[in-house]
């Protein structure tokens, strides 16, 4: 009997569109917005830039510092990512560099700090911060993904809002937001910073980048601050369309190459893997239904925190030796989900971690099992299914098969190929569409 399934590769068709000139949008949004009556020569323009992955996020930020420009004005741009880089300024200006946001890029200075103003007091009774830099400047414009939030529910969740909490809030901000999100709900907390940040912080404009379900640029939209509560509501619902799946609603293994925070705020995005309710298993109404998660590495874009790694049974050994445990505790515990910086179960090579986890998935036997590979949660164009998945796939309209099964590409010792997983690796020749 064979020790493993045999593998196949499938091709996900997604629908969603995607934006040619990510430039020339930005800047027909801003001009839509008419800043250059609020916007006088000289004045500062502060505008944001985050930890996440974001698709062509250096050519949006490049486009709207020249927009600003051209209106005579002075923009910069503030690293926003609460405690992300280790909760230091010289780290969160590294995560941007490592985008390729850089001052000589991007046309103009990043400053970056983790001082913060407390401009008021809640009405819930906690201090509002927001990051110095951004306070001094003569307006702010708050740059973001939407995106379904890989915690919380609501009609909004991670965005434009929660940039101007998490992200502007810096460390001190971000640790008792979280905080206070324990006491009351994510809903209440962000619409009570919002409501004070709006109005006392000179908020100019929302920026709001949604991604399609390949991780590509789908739309972008300029908010004036009036309308970034409901604009904001009207993308997550589009973003939340368009979110990337795994091709099937349940598997006893799911094996993945990569976390980190560049490709979301747990590491892997709960929304995708089917935990966003429960730690180790999802709820009653989640799909996907995954028995084990098991991570091969930690991405180079996260440097060092592996926040999310909690929310995994198993991990290669590499994993932990790239954790940088001081960096990933700081961020898990601002986000007062201690739980994420926890250590899963660890074996030095792919093989060994994979026959353990073959052992725990009941009754049935490894060649029969449903394992999933992916490359990370926000590429899923193409997933590595095992043979107990075949017949299912046959036939189906959203899905390619691309190669017959065949055994899993290990090494001599005993691991997988790091780029197998990458967009066009090698495999054999593909099988007939559908068939």
């Amino acid at each position: 009997m064979a020790e493993f399934p045999q593998m196949f590769r499938v091709r996900q068709r997604f629908e969603g569109p995607e934006l040619a000139e990510v430039a020339a949008v930005v800047e027909s949004e801003l001009s839509g917005l008419a800043l250059s009556g609020r916007v006088r020569p000289g004045q500062t323009v502060a505008i944001t830039a985050g930890s996440r992955g974001i698709a062509n996020i250096g050519s949006i930020l490049q486009a709207a510092v020249r927009h600003f420009r051209q209106l005579g004005a002075s923009p910069f741009i503030v690293p926003a990512m609460g405690s992300h880089g280790g909760a230091t300024a010289r780290g969160q200006r590294n995560i941007l560099e490592s985008y390729g946001i850089t001052e000589a890029f991007c046309g103009c200075p990043i400053r970056s700090s983790m001082d913060t103003v407390v401009v008021c007091r809640a009405s819930e009774g906690f201090p509002v911060h927001f990051d110095k830099q951004a306070y001094q400047a003569d307006h702010v414009v708050v740059c973001n993904r939407v995106k379904p939030h890989t915690l919380f529910t609501g009609e909004v969740e991670s965005g434009l809002m929660k940039m101007m909490l998490i992200g502007l809030g810096k460390h001190d901000g971000a640790r008792v937001y979280h905080r206070a999100i324990k006491d009351f709900s994510f809903g209440q907390i962000v619409a009570s910073v919002a409501r004070e940040v709006l109005s006392k912080c000179s908020i100019l404009a929302g920026l709001a980048v949604v991604e399609n379900s390949y991780g590509r640029t789908a739309g972008i939209r300029a908010l004036g601050p009036e309308a970034l509560l409901e604009g904001e509501k009207a993308l997550l619902r589009e973003a939340r369309r368009w979110m990337p799946r795994l091709p099937f609603q349940a598997a006893d293994i799911l094996l993945v190459d990569e976390i980190g925070k560049n490709i979301s705020g747990s590491g892997l995005d709960l929304n995708v893997v089917g935990r966003k309710h429960l730690w180790h298993s999802p709820a009653e109404h989640e799909v996907p239904k995954i028995r084990l998660i098991g991570i091969r590495d930690l991405s180079r874009l996260t440097h060092g925190s592996a926040v999310g790694i909690g929310t995994v049974e198993f991990c290669r050994r590499r994993a932990l030796d790239k954790m940088d445990v001081g960096m990933t505790r700081v961020n898990a515990l601002t986000g007062g989900f201690s739980m994420e910086a926890m250590i899963p179960l660890d074996y030095p090579t792919d093989r060994e971690m994979l026959q353990v986890m073959l052992t725990q998935i009941g009754l049935t036997e490894p060649p029969d099992a449903r394992l999933l590979w992916i490359r990370n949660t926000m590429a899923l164009a193409e997933v590595e299914c095992s043979a107990a998945y075949l017949e299912g796939a046959r036939g189906r309209q959203d899905l390619d098969i691309l190669c017959d099964s065949r055994p899993l590409p290990f090494n001599a010792e005993g691991n997988l190929d790091d780029h197998h997983m990458q967009p066009g690796s090698r495999r054999p020749v593909a099988a007939r569409s559908g068939s």
